[in-house]
């Protein structure tokens, strides 16, 4: 029983050959983990977590009627992503205000993706893979797709890096110094729903925030570095997404419980580092005054 279980999860037979199958999800998840590192940062400083996970259930609602009707199911995602975007970004100028309509869209997305499954009569592992993520679901049409959109949304970051960043530390200045901060926010949240849509792909809609939230919000546990935040992102997220699709090879699981475990362990460690950095610094503070006394 144990052998089984663990058998499951880690087996190594023919591991060689069959490396040569998940040749462009290593590639898609590398990309992913660029994207996902960049963009998260800003994700976290522009307080939109739960906005990743509104767009991602309507990134699964549009994959999935993409499914159904027998489209491009990435096309299906960009459009259920770039839809509940540009509508948070329109209706959700307030934090009050946005979580509310992510609050209503996520529903609506979840039961709409369930219908179009239900209603789906091919394979039951293309139904789950839009949920969970699939490791062998890249193929070399979807590959160019993630290729191309990966690009947009990481140079397009790269040019507005320097705004983006005054305005997500302080709105209210850069609006006062003359930044674009509402079609910056507005262009930012087409950019999350690019990555979100891009991202589905592999990780599947339930677990995106696995790679969009968690390798940042680690990152920024052991840094405040403007430099070293994204740096230290884009590395998590694409160990976690290369590591989870190399270990997901060797088990008979999909491929969303080995990204969100490893992503999970990463911020683990970073928090106990940010920690003890946070003991060090109150401990040495409390010492100066006793010392100068």
């Amino acid at each position: 029983m144990d052998n089984d279980f663990w058998g499951q999860i880690f087996n190594f037979t023919d591991y060689s050959e069959l490396l040569v199958l998940v040749r462009n999800s290593i590639l898609a998840g590398a990309l992913l983990g660029v994207v996902g590192g960049l963009i998260g940062p800003f994700v976290m400083t522009r307080d939109l977590a739960f906005a990743v996970h509104g767009v991602s259930e309507l990134s699964f609602a549009g994959a999935s009627a993409a499914l159904l009707f027998g489209v491009n199911v990435v096309a299906g995602s960009l459009a259920g992503s770039l839809a509940a975007a540009i509508l948070i970004g329109l209706l959700g100028a307030r934090a009050r205000e946005r979580n509310s309509i992510i609050a209503v869209l996520m529903p609506f997305g979840l039961g709409l993706g369930i219908l179009f499954l239900s209603l789906y009569g091919g394979r039951s592992s293309n139904k789950f893979g839009l949920l969970t993520g699939q490791i062998v679901s890249v193929d070399s049409p979807q590959l160019l797709w993630l290729i191309l959109i990966s690009t947009v949304v990481v140079v397009a970051l790269l040019i507005m890096w320097r705004p983006l960043t005054f305005a997500s530390v302080d709105e209210d200045v850069a609006r006062a110094r003359g930044v674009p901060v509402d079609a910056i926010s507005m262009i930012f949240m087409v950019l999350l729903g690019l990555a979100t849509a891009v991202s589905v792909q592999i990780v599947g809609a339930l677990l995106v925030l696995a790679l969009l939230v968690t390798p940042a919000a680690a990152a920024m546990r052991v840094t405040s570095s403007p430099l070293l935040t994204p740096i230290l992102s884009v590395v998590f997220a694409v160990v976690s997404v290369v590591g989870g699709i190399l270990l997901a090879l060797g088990g008979a699981l999909p491929i969303s419980p080995y990204v969100t475990s490893i992503s999970f362990l990463i911020y683990l460690v970073c928090r106990i580092i940010g920690h003890r950095r946070t003991r060090r610094g109150s401990n040495a503070r409390q010492l100066v005054p006793a010392t100068a006394g």
